[in-house]
């Protein structure tokens, strides 16, 4: 592996989520700099990193830059993607790969045309939890698989996040926000999904932010905040998966996969860690990881993955082809909710292929 001669990273788009990829360090990639609508947010994350505040238009056409990564807001996702990719860059996204499946669709071309690859969050399906699971799963400790439930409720973003409004509009809510994680573990676990049916609501027209300096104002809603669906896997199982930012409380599991020999229990996988659990019986047994990276965050394993992937010719694991049928799966959560009428997912993928258990480094091969 080529560790010793590491990709070279920029940033646009160094808001919140930055700070987590820069706080992890991964041989394959050095970030180097880093860009921001808001100049002084760049250079605020420069100081703290020890890299560089430059423009967006200084990283594409920085002959230095081997990768954008790209962590602006979901509405400027395609945006900022198209142009690293026409710019010749390989790209490495925050979730959603787009806000709709006609901006994202064009993506995958120019990429193809201009020789580089298209990466994209979530990753945390690489982490320990969701690798153990993963390696269960496939070893037969449930039987078949033929079911399952995935819940994600909360009161909303807008209790801690000082500008939250952007949750509230096209492309995001509770389906396009927290959404990428639950069903790429489940495509992981499961494949690709085959038909959706969907219903859906919006419970409150305007929400108030409660921290930071604005907090107490308001701002409207317009999105559906809470949302149930079915999904059918192409391999058949069928999963119940609700998604809602008017639920501050819940006591079910976040994902249990059903197989005709017992029950497999994942812990919330907007994290790389938490406890397994494997009933099959009326029992429940906890079991220790099997994988690596699963005590802290590790933002920015799917681009490690993607460098390997370059250095050795083979695809990457959270790949626009993933993400992109994420994507249709929740653009038809949302679009058909409360028509009574089945979804036919047109695009599919390949399930991402397992890591090998490891504890220290993940094993790309």
């Amino acid at each position: 592996m080529q560790t010793d001669n590491p990709l070279q990273v920029g940033i646009v788009g160094a808001g919140v989520i930055s700070a987590a990829y820069l706080k992890t360090k991964f041989p394959q990639f050095k970030i180097t700099r880093c860009s921001d609508i808001q100049q002084a947010q760049a250079e605020l994350r420069a100081r703290e990193f020890g890299i560089a505040a430059v423009s967006t238009e200084t990283i594409l056409a920085d002959p230095t830059i081997d990768i954008v990564l790209n962590l602006t807001t979901p509405q400027h996702h395609a945006e900022v993607t198209g142009a690293a990719l026409r710019a010749r860059k390989h790209v490495y996204s925050e979730k959603p790969l787009s806000i709709s499946t006609g901006e994202a669709e064009p993506l995958l071309g120019i990429a193809a045309a201009n020789g580089v690859r298209i990466g994209c969050a979530p990753d945390t399906f690489l982490g320990a939890a969701q690798q153990t699971a993963r390696k269960l799963l496939d070893e037969g400790a449930i039987g078949s698989p033929i079911g399952g439930t995935a819940f994600f409720m909360s009161g909303g973003p807008e209790s801690w996040h000082p500008n939250p409004e952007f949750f509230y509009q096209k492309g995001a809510g509770p389906v396009f926000d927290m959404g990428p994680y639950y069903l790429t573990t489940l495509v992981n676990l499961l494949g690709p999904i085959k038909r959706v049916w969907s219903a859906g609501r919006t419970t409150l027209p305007q929400r108030t932010i409660g921290s930071g300096p604005r907090k107490g104002a308001s701002f409207p809603v317009s999105v559906l905040s809470y949302l149930s669906a079915i999904l059918e896997f192409r391999s058949g199982p069928i999963v119940t998966f609700v998604a809602s930012f008017d639920v501050p409380a819940y006591n079910h599991p976040y994902i249990e996969i059903y197989g005709t020999g017992g029950t497999l229990q994942l812990p919330d996988p907007n994290y790389f860690g938490g406890a397994v659990r494997v009933s099959q019986n009326e029992y429940w047994i906890d079991v220790s990881h099997s994988h690596g990276f699963g005590d802290g965050n590790y933002r920015g394993i799917g681009l490690a993955d993607l460098v390997a992937g370059l250095w050795s010719g083979t695809p990457h694991r959270a790949s626009a082809e993933l993400a992109f049928h994420v994507l249709e799966v929740m653009e038809a959560i949302v679009e058909t909710a409360g028509s009574g009428a089945a979804y036919a997912i047109r695009s599919s993928c390949e399930r991402p292929r397992a890591l090998h258990p490891v504890s220290h480094i993940p094993d790309f091969s």
